[in-house]
């Protein structure tokens, strides 16, 4: 009778141990499948990454690079006949010699520098080159004529003298060296004539036209009459004002609100009531935060309209929620027993707070505002609806200057309808801006660990 039992158990014990190795295999199965899927997902990802940044280098990184023209100039004196610049020795007062010297520069203003530009291409090209002034003029950027006269006004000995000068070359005439033009194309799909065509290949094959870096991009402002010479340089200006602004209002005031709800607020209703709405705030659309700029600021307090000071206040509405939200996160994780311990040696609340709960949760509050600070650094929308897309030809000296910003600048290029030329300089624009952010995240990342590091 035991024997019976137990040649009935021992197949009844072997099937729920194949049961259990069956079980065994299929957990372990499918947790190989999911660490092959999660890689598999983080490769798709890093790889359409790497297809967008490979993508944005490859069109960006041809923009650094510009044409220039070397010519010998000739400030003729039959062209510049407006007479000497005025000395203050000639004249009695301070007044007159400032009114002389406004009434100089104005009567060069009216001259005909294309002229000496003219002159200065002919004497560069071949001899027997025929091609009209306006041909010849296309080749050179269309604020050739200011540089020479800006020389002339800051050193009038130039007059009749011969001096080697560079010269920017026009966005046709970059778009046709750096082949972004097809050059199979005919005479009415181009947009230099054949003549200027044939004359800058000469002039590249000379030496009279190179290629150097585009400094261009870091000094000057946008530029709509000369594009070869927009800049980056007020955008960037009016993104620093706007970040100073945010820095400013949304780190103190975040902080300062995370610290008081999660640490001195008494729970109740109201307060309820505002978590709820911070946290719906951090997932309003940016635009919404923009039309609410448009309506406080401008509308309301008459604010200056595309000005950084109203950018940075509407960024820092957007930022405030991620501060607060990440804060208080960062005072939550704070162990109890740190709190107990200081109350315990007899600090008072806000000594405890202040004085240990808060330096602790400092490397994560610092990140979280970094972050904050880079996303609104990106943010386009909401800038567009107080008027920062207007072209501003001019580098912001206050916060209350027409300015614009790097994003809204990138947008405006992408638009613009010569798009041979800003295409790739748009993708170096995005270049900045990515270079602006990684900046960002990386101090981000470095100040974490080092304050970690201390703590």
């Amino acid at each position: 009778m035991a024997t019976d039992t137990v040649k009935s158990a021992a197949p009844e014990a072997a099937s729920r141990t194949n049961l259990v190795r069956d079980s065994l295999r299929r957990r372990h199965f499918n947790e190989r499948l999911f660490r092959a899927l999660g890689l598999l997902a983080i490769c798709v990802a890093l790889g359409f990454v790497t297809l967008l940044f490979a993508d944005v280098f490859r069109k960006g990184i041809p923009a650094f690079t510009q044409t220039n023209l070397h010519v010998a100039v000739t400030f003729d004196p039959e062209v510049i006949d407006v007479g000497p610049a005025p000395t203050s020795d000639q004249f009695t007062s301070e007044a007159e010699y400032n009114a002389a010297s406004l009434k100089w520069q104005r009567d060069l203003a009216l001259l005909n520098w294309n002229t000496i530009v003219e002159q200065a291409l002919r004497a560069a090209a071949p001899a027997g080159t025929e091609i009209d002034a306006r041909a010849l003029l296309s080749i050179p950027e269309t604020n050739a004529r200011h540089v020479l006269r800006e020389m002339y006004v800051k050193d009038p000995s130039l007059l009749g003298q011969t001096v080697e000068v560079d010269l920017l070359g026009s966005a046709n005439t970059d778009n046709w060296v750096k082949g972004n033009i097809d050059r199979t194309l005919g005479d009415a799909q181009q947009q230099l004539s054949a003549e200027a065509r044939a004359l800058i290949d000469t002039f590249e094959a000379d030496g009279t036209i190179s290629t150097g870096f585009a400094w261009a991009i870091f000094t000057n402002v946008d530029s709509r009459s000369a594009p070869a010479s927009a800049g980056l340089l007020g955008a960037f200006v009016g993104t620093l004002w706007m970040m100073l602004i945010v820095v400013v209002l949304a780190v103190p005031i975040g902080v300062a609100a995370a610290i008081y709800l999660e640490e001195f607020a008494p729970k109740s209703r109201i307060t309820d009531l505002i978590e709820v709405n911070i946290n719906n705030l951090a997932a309003v659309p940016s635009i919404v935060f923009g039309l609410l700029g448009a309506a406080v600021f401008i509308n309301w307090f008459h604010l200056p309209i595309s000005a950084p000071l109203v950018g940075g206040l509407v960024l820092t509405l957007m930022t405030l929620p991620t501060i607060i939200i990440a804060t208080r996160g960062a005072l939550m994780g704070v162990s109890p027993a740190l709190r107990q311990a200081a109350l315990g040696m007899g600090a008072s609340k806000t000594q405890m707070v202040f004085h240990h709960v808060l330096p602790v949760t400092f490397p994560s509050i610092l990140t979280a505002t970094i972050l904050g600070i880079a996303h609104a650094l990106g943010e386009t929308a909401p800038l567009l609806l107080i008027g920062m897309k207007a072209f501003v030809a001019s580098v912001p000296a206050t916060p209350l200057d027409q300015a614009t910003a790097l994003p809204v600048q990138i947008y405006l290029w992408q638009g613009n309808e010569n798009r041979n030329f800003f295409e790739p300089r748009t993708a170096a624009a995005i270049m900045v801006l990515l270079a602006v952010m990684i900046f960002l995240n990386g101090a981000a990342i470095y100040l974490r660990s080092r304050l970690e590091k201390r703590a």
